[in-house]
């Protein structure tokens, strides 16, 4: 680019000194082009300017396309938006031939126009004490046993007080929706009038023009049965529950940053009800500046709706017992009562473990497990097949690191040396089914105690222990014990026979 300096020598050499253009350009070594220019701009400064509009040969067909994905992409939370280069990839996938550089001048300039555009204005929101809490979900990254996990973690806060309950979960499904309410109403004492929800699709199945819902039937169970009306948000519009957006940024900030480290979920969720409940008590109200927000709280107690116990917050599958005695769900296996094989169950999945039925029975219970292929036993459920088959004992899946009681756990080594061992442990455990696991331990223990290790040992000891004692006697009340003690006479009875006609009674000879 021509520098000032030569602009100005350039018109000094023609307007002073009355050189022409021929002769300027090769003293200077510059093109007479760039002389003319220099001699006509009125100025000393020449730069080079964009033109306002400009062309798009390649990008005008995509224009409306990338306004869309640049539109959508600013709704998005901060830690979700694309950048420029990844929505120049979006649009070179859907047939773009041009380059990045017209896509990032043009998001640049719609930027810059959406920055110039009027703020939004909202109304500031007011909550009488127990009238309303919001509820909504995050995604945090943790440690759980040495393993990086993202967790999804329940935001639950009470609108007046600004009390809240942070849960995290495994998963973003109902059941874990249910158990996050439930924690929260035990923690504050009861719950509020209304619950403030995005719609999210675990508790809205349709959303309508305007307010108008369509809620899930089991997510209005969970409401009726802690009185509480829902309300579903407008979509797109984040502020009508700002209360807990601004949670979650200043709970990921406060809690989980630096990233936490647990062995376990349980442990994890413990120490975060600590740290709400910790953080209430010495955190002022944004409102009521002379109070704390656990002050605060203590005087909304008395406004709630009362507390009625936990809600049955399950979700329910029907599946088929395999001829192995196990179920299938959620990518993982559990077992079922052997009666069960080959017949229809409903799993009740909670957030924390799977109930299975038939019926109205209840044939197995686990803990609930989020990862996969993972098979899940109780021996107990196969004690009907091992009498059957007691050579299962030894490589049957579900009796691999079986955790016995002490007695029957010490009992089984001692037998495990005999050849009929295996049958002879068998049969105790047989026992179980008529007696009762804690009866049989106890008979275990009794003959381990002896030194006798023995099959029939541990059953006799059963047998007498279910052999009933003689009852005690009973002694007679006062009024009822005879004043003159009965003679034993056997004559009396003589006087009951008939007597024959025309002869005589004889008496017992």
């Amino acid at each position: 680019m021509i520098t000032v300096e030569t602009i100005g020598r350039i018109r000094r050499e023609h307007f002073i000194k009355g050189k022409g253009i021929r002769r300027i350009a090769g003293d200077l070594k510059v093109s007479r082009q760039t002389v003319r220019k220099a001699i006509a701009v009125g100025g000393t400064e020449r730069r080079y300017r964009r033109e306002t509009h400009q062309r798009l040969p390649q990008l005008g067909a995509f224009v409306a396309r990338l306004e869309e994905l640049l539109t959508a992409n600013a709704e998005r939370s901060r830690r979700e938006r694309l950048t420029w280069r990844r929505v120049f990839e979006v649009l070179r996938s859907e047939g773009y031939a041009g380059g990045y550089d017209s896509v990032r001048r043009y998001a640049r300039r719609w930027a810059e126009r959406r920055a110039s555009m009027p703020a939004a204005v909202f109304v500031p929101l007011w909550f009488a004490p127990g009238e309303a809490y919001q509820f909504d979900f995050s995604h945090e990254v943790v440690v759980l046993g040495g393993v990086t996990t993202t967790v999804k973690v329940a935001h639950l806060r009470l609108c007046h007080s600004r009390m809240r309950l942070v849960v995290a979960y495994p998963r973003e499904t109902q059941e874990m929706v249910f158990d996050a309410h439930d924690r929260a109403f035990r923690l504050f004492g009861g719950a509020c009038q209304r619950g403030i929800y995005d719609n999210m699709s675990t508790a809205v199945e349709t959303v309508f023009i305007g307010k108008k819902r369509e809620f899930n039937r089991r997510f209005l169970h969970m409401c009726s049965h802690y009185l509480v009306e829902p309300t579903a948000c407008t979509p797109a519009a984040g502020w009508e529950k700002g209360q807990v957006e601004n949670q979650v940024g200043n709970t990921r900030e406060q809690l989980f940053t630096p990233r936490l480290r647990f062995q376990t979920l349980p442990e994890l969720n413990g120490w975060l009800a600590d740290r709400c409940i910790a953080d209430a008590k010495t955190t002022t109200h944004p409102e009521i500046k002379d109070r704390t927000i656990w002050e605060v709280f203590e005087a909304e107690r008395r406004a709630l709706i009362g507390y009625p116990g936990p809600f049955d917050g399950f979700h329910e599958t029907e599946v088929s017992v395999s001829k192995t005695s196990l179920v299938r769900f959620d990518r993982n296996r559990y077992s079922v009562a052997n009666k069960a094989v080959g017949q229809t169950v409903q799993v009740h999945a909670y957030a924390d473990r799977i109930l299975i039925r038939r019926g109205g029975e209840v044939v197995a219970e686990h803990p609930r497990q989020f990862g996969r292929d993972h098979v899940i036993y109780n021996p107990w459920h196969y004690l009907p097949v091992l009498t059957r088959k007691p050579g299962a004992l030894r490589n049957g899946a579900p009796f691999r690191d079986w955790e016995l009681p002490p007695g029957l756990a010490q009992l089984r080594r001692r037998l495990a040396g005999r050849d009929d061992g295996g049958r002879q442990f068998v049969d105790v455990l047989a026992a179980v089914l008529d007696d009762g696991l804690e009866a049989v331990e106890a008979a275990c223990a009794e003959a381990v105690a002896a030194d006798l290790y023995s099959r029939d040992v541990v059953l006799n000891i059963l047998a007498r222990r279910r052999t009933p004692a003689p009852p005690a006697p009973i002694a007679t009340p006062a009024a009822l014990r005879l004043t003159v003690a009965p003679a034993a006479d056997c004559a009396r009875y003589d006087a009951l026979r008939p007597v024959p006609a025309g002869g005589e009674s004889h008496g017992a000879a």
